[in-house]
């Protein structure tokens, strides 16, 4: 395959950390890693990052972002910079949910690029008559992107299909898995860490993912108590940023946290892959309780050290378990689902006990840069 000139465009990169970025992160190295030149152009979200820099072996170009709309960046220098990068392109590969959608379906027809797009999801921002105002208009941007684009990737033929936007386009969407890679748990590591999170014994429950509303922590808050009469001295680990600065659900949900004392446990926000591995092997169930989620990578990654799910049973969610039988699904804001499932996959752990290879096979990751790969030469 020839050598391409690949541009993706997000509003936040690394060192920012969501499944997005990661998401990207991945699959521009890899593709780098195939002798592809990727350029990654962002918001420049800390001003101590540096404006240009090559991570491996990535072009990452951060642009001034002096405001900020709700969860966005306003940059303005991104037309001009969009442009320039865009003319020197093969590809446009530009990532949803994000603003300037729109603008990235004119400029790659008028450069002559190819433009794909991935959708992380669908906006859901909360409550508020400007909230729902940003969102009709940047899902009237996404559709003029999409009577542009050669290509809409999506995780899930499932969440496709249920989408706000990609229901429309069923005939350019390419299901692509999401990009999921993560060493092996180092069984010590593990087991020390579950000694230091249940220093009296009992049962571990993970909840991995931005301590934000629309993941539905208090869901899990509120199945403590209940599950805490089946299974004396469980406890719920939370792992991720707990205060991600749009809004501040750490402090709403504060009396339910003191009211569960010590059955709660936040470890914060864990960048290292193998101290994430060992989490995720320490614990015994992985709960994703989400009220809208495009899939949930933390699912798989969780499958693969060994860890069975609960998940919310909605579009794009439900596939890890779906694919794989390694957990269980409930009924989407019913606290008394989710303890049922809770409690049935603790109780039968080796039914649901995931099997990495099958697992990686199910997600595998090679394949999913190939199916980028193709779809930017134009093969696919």
């Amino acid at each position: 395959m020839r050598r391409l000139s690949i541009l993706a465009a997000l509003q936040y990169y690394l060192p920012h950390r969501s499944g997005y970025t990661l998401h990207v992160q991945r699959v521009a190295e890899a593709l780098a890693a195939r002798g592809h030149r990727v350029t990654v152009l962002a918001a420049r979200h800390d001003p101590a990052l540096a404006a240009r820099e090559t991570v491996a072996g990535v072009d990452v170009v951060r642009l001034a972002a002096p405001l900020r709309v709700s969860r966005g960046a306003l940059m303005p220098g991104y037309p001009l910079a969009a442009w320039r990068h865009a003319r020197a392109a093969d590809a446009v590969w530009a990532n949803s949910p994000m603003a300037e959608l729109a603008l990235w379906g004119a400029m790659a027809r008028r450069a002559g690029a190819r433009l794909a797009v991935t959708h992380h999801g669908d906006l859901h921002l909360p409550a508020g008559r400007w909230n729902r105002a940003i969102e009709r208009v940047t899902l009237a941007g996404w559709h003029m992107a999409a009577r542009r684009a050669d290509a809409i990737f999506a995780y899930s033929a499932d969440y496709a299909a249920h989408s706000t936007w990609l229901a429309r386009w069923q005939g350019k969407v390419v299901v692509n898995a999401p990009p999921i890679v993560l060493p092996e748990p180092d069984p010590a590591a593990s087991q020390a860490l579950r000694r230091e999170l249940a220093p009296e014994g009992g049962l571990l429950v993970l909840f991995a993912g931005r301590f934000v509303r629309e993941k539905r922590p208090d869901l899990l808050l509120d199945a403590i108590a209940p599950l805490r009469v089946r299974h004396p001295g469980l406890r719920v680990v939370f792992a991720g940023e707990e205060r991600p600065g749009y809004e501040d659900t750490r402090s709403e949900l504060g009396p339910r946290i003191d009211a569960a004392r010590d059955a709660v446990r936040f470890v914060g926000l864990i960048d290292d892959p193998q101290a994430l591995a060992n989490l995720y092997a320490a614990c015994d169930l992985l709960v994703l309780p989400s009220q809208t989620e495009c899939f949930g990578l933390v699912q798989v990654e969780a499958m693969l050290c060994g860890t069975p799910v609960v998940a919310s049973d909605i579009p794009g969610a439900r596939v890890p378990v779906l694919e794989t039988g390694a957990g269980r699904l409930f009924d989407c804001g019913s606290v008394a689902s989710l303890v049922e499932a809770i409690d049935d996959v603790l109780v039968h752990r080796e039914r649901y006990r995931p099997d990495r290879a099958r697992i990686r096979h199910a997600f595998d990751f090679a394949r999913t840069i190939d199916v980028y790969e193709r779809t930017f030469s134009g093969e696919a």
